[in-house]
């Protein structure tokens, strides 16, 4: 059984009364309808159907939220450590008893096989609640004794209700990664999710409640960005906001706060490479260059879209390369045989279209894809893209600089480990990047070069929790994980008392 979710509205339209499901903000530790009565479509990206509808909330729903945060948050930065941190195990313990519904959920808001939202999303929503857990408890800060006669040391303390907004792509494993931290560290929470796939979040409302998380601590509230998320992130109560999404949007947010003074972690665009030299393991490195590309259909900020090969290397590669992707099963995300899914939406599925189309236009050569999949029965209508891969493309032309967050991958030849690491750090984005040799002195060298966020030495989305995440450039400012997260969250206070 989900978890316990809102009685549905007696105002349902007829398309929802076919499908049953009208979401709800949760404010106050209790499920709400929008203030403004407006509602946007939620459409599964199999079937191309519409089979939900969630708030379209507006800045006076915004205003209730912070209300509530405002008046939980003295209780809550009071509470102790340990406590904060039982209940986030808590959340952690229920989401974890309730896996496989909310795979199933996640799989049909987004697109991506269940099989993934099971084996990645939703577990990695119950390690970042239970990591951000332990964090509570352990969190230190600093003191320094001796210089001028006195003993300092370093209170953090939480910032107060902070705004958090999390991406379509990942939907409870960016969201928890976000509010999780926020909650160890003190803060009260103003959480803002994708109206495009919104539902794991208004089911997490449900596990708060089971878990008894006092009222007004977390709040999520649903909508879209320019009558939801910019209320949220210019409200002057909202001390800090942390994001995930694009670099427009990331760079509108930090124009509408810069007045403000605001705390901002911004996590956005990516145009990764892949880098494969001659001296790779060249069935490790193909297998996870194949991963790096067309997991979750291309739509991950991480996955290695421009696949730089020394050139001596690249005929074999590229012919593997191609096996490869053609073997990839394009299908019904409820299908376990499926590897890719649906795009999120028929707009982000033009758009990557689009890329499709400039690609042949700047004297790209298709090697595989580039077409629609349309499979038998409930999805023949849904937005699905065949895996595609260009060859014959200058390292600057705009398929190779320019984010395209599908599954397309470029192959581009290298001749030297200084040409690899030029096109490696030619576009504006430096978010992360994977390198495979086996020359140990080599990866140091070109790891330490690159302009890169980080940098994996023959993995790739090799992830520890308590390791800084974030980009250079145009993907991003600040760094997220482990202590990186509850330092962000907390506003240091320095006190010095004369011992002599």
């Amino acid at each position: 059984m989900l978890a316990r979710a809102p009685p549905q509205s007696r105002q349902t339209s007829d398309r929802m009364r076919e499908s049953g499901l009208r979401l709800a903000n949760f404010i106050d530790g209790d499920y709400r309808a929008p203030l403004s009565g407006a509602w946007l479509a939620v459409h599964e990206p199999a079937t191309g159907q519409v089979y939900a509808e969630v708030p379209d909330s507006g800045s006076a729903d915004i205003e209730a939220a912070v209300a509530a945060a405002q008046r939980a948050q003295r209780g809550w930065s009071a509470t102790a450590p340990s406590a904060r941190a039982a209940l986030l195990r808590r959340i952690a313990d229920l989401l974890e008893g309730q896996l496989d519904a909310f795979a199933e959920e996640e799989s049909r808001d987004s697109g991506k096989p269940v099989h993934v939202a099971r084996a990645v999303d939703i577990p990695r929503a119950v390690a970042n609640f239970r990591f951000f857990a332990a964090m509570a408890e352990s969190f230190t800060s600093e003191s320094h004794h001796g210089e001028a006669g006195t003993l300092n040391y370093t209170l953090r303390q939480p910032i107060g209700s902070v705004g958090c907004i999390s991406p379509w792509n990942l939907p409870l494993y960016l969201f928890s990664w976000k509010i999780a931290p926020a909650l160890a560290a003190g803060n009260c929470v103003i959480a803002k999710p994708s109206e495009v796939t919104p539902v794991s979040a208004w089911l997490l409302g449900g596990i708060l409640q089971q878990a008894c998380l006092p009222p007004g601590v977390l709040n999520i509230v649903h909508g879209s960005g320019a009558r939801c998320g910019a209320p949220l992130v210019a409200h002057p109560k909202i001390k800090a906001v942390s994001f995930t999404g694009s670099t427009a949007t990331g760079a509108a947010i930090a124009a509408a706060t810069a007045s403000q003074f605001k705390k901002l972690s911004l996590e956005m665009g990516g145009k990764n490479a892949t880098v494969v030299f001659a001296d790779c393991d060249f069935e490790r490195a193909l297998a996870e260059s194949v991963r790096a590309t067309f997991s979750n259909q291309g739509q991950i900020c991480l996955c290695g879209s421009r696949v730089l090969v020394e050139r001596s290397l690249l005929p074999r590669f590229r012919e593997a390369f191609v096996e490869r992707v053609r073997a990839l099963r394009v299908g019904d995300p409820r299908d376990p045989g499926s590897d890719i899914g649906a795009l999120v939406s028929a707009a982000h599925r033009d758009k990557v279209e689009s890329y499709i189309a400039l690609a042949h236009e700047e004297g790209g050569r298709l090697l595989t894809g580039g077409g629609r999949v349309a499979p038998e029965g409930r999805c023949a209508q849904g937005w699905f893209l065949q895996p595609t891969v260009f060859d014959h493309l200058d390292a600057h032309c705009r398929v190779n600089q320019e984010e395209i967050f599908g599954p397309v991958a470029t192959l581009t030849p290298f001749d030297d480990e200084a040409q690899a690491l030029a096109y490696a750090n030619s576009t504006n984005y430096g978010l992360a990047c994977s390198l495979w040799t086996r020359d140990l002195e080599r990866a140091h060298r070109f790891a330490a070069a690159l302009e890169s966020g980080i940098v994996w030495v023959n993995c790739w989305m090799a992830r520890d929790l308590r390791t800084p995440f974030g980009g250079v450039k145009h993907s991003g400012l600040g760094r997220e994980g482990g202590q990186e997260a509850m330092r962000f969250f907390t506003e240091a206070r320095n006190v010095a008392i004369r011992v002599n």
